[in-house]
């Protein structure tokens, strides 16, 4: 259908590289980074761990890896355990990596619903003395916690996580794919937020609008574990340097303007009215970064349904709106439905998102 307005805001990972990036790839100096002799990663490396308070940091080829070879790094002898939340990315949508590839067990605690883990169910959880039982070596968080809609830990809440960790002599890795919108939404320097984290896994190919990429970052040792870690799994890379150029860019133009993602979330979350159908339902309390979080609690509508009736335009919705306007969301579970705001999506975009669920959403009341 021509002169369609298409929303995508499935994931901020559908994100394009800008111009600016792309020039930067273009013209990127490199080397063989596998012999660390890439000036361009090796700037984006000294630039990221200095950002969140680190020694080094180490380019990976995705977070996915990045986490896997943390946890690895942390856990480097058989029989180990990480205490990791039963919501989070590591443990639900990395293919229990931890245990395939590291031979690393983990104990799901209970996700609360602002991404926090108690410190109680933690301590109740810790194991070491035990011969029955793995060893509890670690410690995972995640923030902002994805499948909790993009929230963000409390730094109250992260103080007594430092507390647990010194206690119980744990070390504690940070999954921080979007710890760039933490770091925006609570006014806070990265590396403030993550003082106390032992190990960090940030994502580029996210919120950061990069095409590839994230970095795992810790002390000068940690990271030449990883490095040696990320061989074996295959992610040593040569000419690296051409990826790590839109990192760059990224940090000094897209960094600047992540509050812009998290006011269009804003938008859509109040400017929807959802009063009429209890089938939908909305925390606005929950809305605190980059992505919207919609909950479908009866079998009345499935978040399948509602998602694919946002990618129809039917003739009277046409004539109605004035517009035909296709709003792509991710239905993230048999409950909830996802939008997540981007460097690619605009404010007219976000009053067209807007446009469309509110008249879906009435449709929905009148049927």
């Amino acid at each position: 259908m021509e002169g369609v307005r298409v929303v995508d805001l499935r994931s901020d990972t559908i994100t394009k590289p800008t111009a600016e990036m792309r020039q930067a790839m273009k013209d990127a100096i490199v080397g063989d980074d596998v012999m660390g002799e890439d000036p361009t990663v090796i700037e984006l490396q000294k630039m990221v761990a200095e950002m969140l308070g680190k020694e080094a940091a180490l380019f990976v080829p995705t977070g996915t890896m990045g986490n896997l070879a943390a946890v690895m790094a942390h856990c480097d002898s058989r029989g180990q355990e990480v205490l990791v939340g039963d919501q989070s990315h590591i443990f639900l949508n990395e293919q229990g990596g931890i245990a395939q590839f590291g031979g690393v067990h983990s104990w799901a605690v209970p996700t609360q619903r602002d991404g926090s883990l108690r410190i109680e169910d933690l301590e109740q959880r810790f194991r070491r003395n035990d011969f029955h039982c793995p060893k509890t070596s670690l410690v995972c968080l995640e923030n902002t916690h994805n499948f909790c809609g993009g929230t963000v830990l409390p730094l109250e809440y992260l103080d007594k996580v430092t507390l647990f960790k010194r206690s119980y002599n744990l070390p504690l890795h940070m999954d921080g794919a979007r710890i760039m919108n933490a770091s925006v939404a609570l006014n806070v320097k990265p590396s403030d937020l993550l003082r106390d984290c032992d190990t960090v896994n940030i994502c580029f190919s996210k919120g950061l609008a990069c095409p590839v990429g994230s970095l795992v970052a810790g002390t000068d040792a940690f990271v030449a574990r990883v490095r040696r870690i990320r061989k074996a799994l295959g992610g040593g890379m040569r000419q690296v340097g051409v990826l790590a150029a839109a990192g760059i860019v990224a940090l000094k133009t897209i960094v600047p303007r992540l509050h812009e993602d998290h006011e269009h979330a804003q938008i859509l979350a109040r400017g929807v009215d959802l009063k009429c159908n209890p089938s939908i339902l909305l925390d606005l309390d929950s809305v605190q970064t980059n992505m919207v979080i919609y909950d479908f609690p009866t079998d009345a509508l499935q978040p399948s349904t509602f998602c694919k009736r946002l990618q129809e335009v039917t003739p009277q919705e046409l004539e109605d709106l004035d517009e035909a306007i296709i709003v792509k969301m991710l239905p993230i579970t048999t409950t909830k439905a996802r939008a997540v705001f981007h460097n690619d999506v605009g404010r007219e975009d976000v009053q067209a998102a807007v446009k469309k669920i509110s008249y879906v959403v009435e449709q929905l009341c009148k049927n």
